[in-house]
């Protein structure tokens, strides 16, 4: 009967050894993300002030914040995120709202979007991507200029149609060799204005006298 204690032994080692290597996973998982989400957040506080530059506001952007649910209508966001409101003497003069574009080239195109209270695009800056190095990757300003394109841009210039890449009849530049990943951002950004614009009297605190 010695075999069969020998088999229960071994059996019992390695259930152990499956417990201990599915913590270390799990612990390396939840770290990696803690770190992630560490990056992203980091990320975003920089770039709030590149698209709201310090000398067009008197509050603290990054501490301004109300909170965005996940799966709301419009932004693709995926997880509860921040918005951030912009402010000048107290008057709400602008929003920046978290936007995820999912139907990019090589998954998800976490963004923020900028937008002012006359419904034009303050400036748009991706926050995270895994789009081809030397192709899509062109959507983050440090690879290239591109989403500059889309400053003072609304919903009325262009028009719905112009909401596009240039070879598709819109008005926004495509990349050589890649259309998707600049058809998401542009797609993300525009959802983001009527998202915006849906929701004006909440995201700028207009108060129904002084609408």
């Amino acid at each position: 009967m010695k075999w069969l204690a020998s088999i229960g032994l071994s059996g019992t080692v390695l259930a152990l050894f499956a417990a201990v290597t599915s913590v270390a996973i799990g612990w390396t998982y939840l770290g990696t993300k803690v770190q992630i989400d560490f990056e992203v957040r980091r990320a975003e506080a920089r770039q709030l002030l590149e698209i709201f530059p310090a000398n067009t506001h008197n509050n603290e952007v990054v501490d301004d914040t109300f909170a965005v649910e996940a799966d709301t209508a419009l932004l693709g966001i995926r997880e509860a995120r921040q918005g951030y409101r912009v402010r000048q003497g107290g008057t709400v003069i602008g929003v920046i709202l978290p936007a995820t574009a999912r139907d990019g080239y090589s998954g998800d195109i976490r963004a923020l979007v900028g937008i002012r209270r006359d419904g034009t695009v303050a400036g748009v800056r991706v926050v995270s991507h895994r789009e081809t190095p030397g192709l899509g990757d062109k959507v983050d300003l440090r690879k290239s200029d591109w989403v500059l394109g889309f400053n003072h841009h609304s919903l009325i210039d262009p028009m719905l149609a112009g909401w596009n890449v240039q070879k598709e009849g819109g008005i926004f530049d495509q990349f050589t060799g890649a259309t998707v990943t600049p058809r998401a951002v542009i797609l993300a950004t525009r959802r983001a204005l009527e998202y915006a614009t849906l929701n004006s009297a909440q995201l700028f605190e207009i108060k129904p006298d002084s609408a």
